[in-house]
Order: C-alpha cells, then structure tokens, then sequence
C-alpha cells in the first residue's frame, strides 16, 4: 500500500503573541479580545475609559487568560505613538474603535463629518502605522485586522459617514496589505452586518427598522458578538498564513444579493 503524506492542519493558536485591540470596552471589542485572549495571545485592551478595558482585562484574568487594560484616545495621535511605544512589539492588531452618526445627508454637519472620519478612518490609519512601525523595526512580521462593515461594501440611506468611512477602510485595507506583504505582515478586514449589541439595540426601537434589516439577511437573523469570534481567530492566526488583502464578510448573505 502506498504510504500517503497526510498535511497538518494550520494552529489557530495565538500563544506567545500580543495583540492589541481598540475600543475594547463593550460589545464587538469585548469578543474580539476573548477570541485572542482564549487562544493564547496577551491581549492589551485599549478604550477612552479606563474602568471598562479594566473590568474586561479582569473578567479575562478571572477565566484564567493573559489581559491589561490600557486607557486611550485614539483619536490623539501623541497618545497613540506613546502607548504603542510601551507596549511590546505586537503580533496583532485590531482596529475596532468606531463610531457612526446615522441621519439623512441634508442634516449631517461639519462636526459629524469630522467625529465619523477622525475615529473611523484617521485614528485606525494612525494607529496602524504606530504598530506596524514596530513591527518592520523589529522584522517580525503580524496580522492586521480592520473591523468593517458591510457597509463598506454597499450603500445605506441615511449611511453617507459611516458608508463612506467603511469603503475607506477597505480600500486603505486592501493598500496597506500590498505594501506590506513582502515584509511578513498581513492586513486584512472583517464586514460584519448589524451585530446585536447595547449601541445598535435603539436602532431596532425603531418602527420597521429590524424588519428591514431582517429581510436583507438571508439567514434571517441578527448577528451576535459570537459571530464575529471564529473570523477574528481565524485571520490573527498562522490559519490564515496566505490570506491578505482580503476581507471576510459576515453578514448573513446581505452582500450576496
């Protein structure tokens, strides 16, 4: 009988590797740091109020993981530079710190514009460039991952900032990864559709809201933070050792139509 070489199957393990994520305060930032946390990586959760990363670091040190808090604007871009500067050289990156301003186009302001961009799109390249900074200093390669949307996929009445600041993450997503390929670091998004959490929950107060949102999601349900875990793990990991430039929509079959 011939012998057969069987392949292995890739580690989604993180262990030995920090990781970094924004806005990890609440809701999809909160999973997104059990993922890393649970597979290994010391993750450093980093939001504006220090009480809420350091109750998350906690609950995750609790459970028997590897977490610190790290209290940070990252929209100051000093800020950012000297909490990267502090941290070890990271394995992974995840930009989720995020904000949307819904309201028909006529009634955004200047102010609106401004907030949604300077979160959404100037922070994430800030910080980006902080750690990848470290990263090709130190020659060890990494995994970036830009939490999207679907929104950056399509478009959205009463969407324009939060549409328009997504199709930019994309595009700087799908950039960034060609030129920082050939050094080891990996650069990808992830689109989620509408995720069930304490920020979107007054949006489905709304009357017809859900049921619009329902009867664009093939799979016929919301999303939860759950959703988002399997992905996140998958593309922090050497699973996904050829997979850059791309990004992993979850949504359910929204785009699909």
């Amino acid at each position: 009988m011939t012998h057969v070489e069987l392949p292995q199957m890739p580690s989604f393990r993180l262990d030995g590797r920090h990781a970094l994520v924004t806005g990890a305060g609440r809701g999809i930032g909160v999973a997104i740091a059990t993922a890393l946390a649970q597979q290994g990586a010391h993750v450093h959760l980093a939001a504006r109020s220090l009480d809420e990363v350091a109750a998350v670091a906690a609950a995750l040190r609790h459970d028997g993981q590897q977490a610190s808090a790290v209290a940070l604007d990252v929209t100051d871009v000093a800020a950012v530079r000297a909490a990267v500067a502090a941290l070890p050289v990271l394995g992974v990156l995840v930009n989720n710190a995020g904000t949307n301003r819904a309201k028909p186009m006529a009634e955004v302001t200047e102010e609106d514009f401004d907030a949604v961009f300077a979160l959404n799109v100037r922070a994430l390249y800030v910080v980006t460039q902080a750690v990848t900074g470290r990263m090709l200093a130190a020659g060890t390669g990494g995994s970036v991952i830009n939490i999207s949307s679907q929104m950056g996929h399509v478009g959205g009445p009463n969407r324009t900032l939060y549409c328009g600041s997504k199709h930019a993450v994309e595009g700087i997503t799908k950039a960034l990864a060609i030129e920082l390929a050939p050094r080891g670091i990996r650069v990808n998004s992830i689109a989620p559709t509408f995720i069930e959490t304490a920020m979107t929950r007054p949006y489905f107060d709304i009357p017809g809201f859900k049921e619009q949102v329902l009867a664009k999601i093939a799979l016929g349900r919301l999303g939860r933070v759950e959703d988002i875990m399997g992905a996140l793990a998958y593309l922090a990991s050497d699973a996904s050792a050829l997979v850059t430039g791309t990004s992993l929509v979850v949504d359910g079959g929204w785009t699909a139509q």
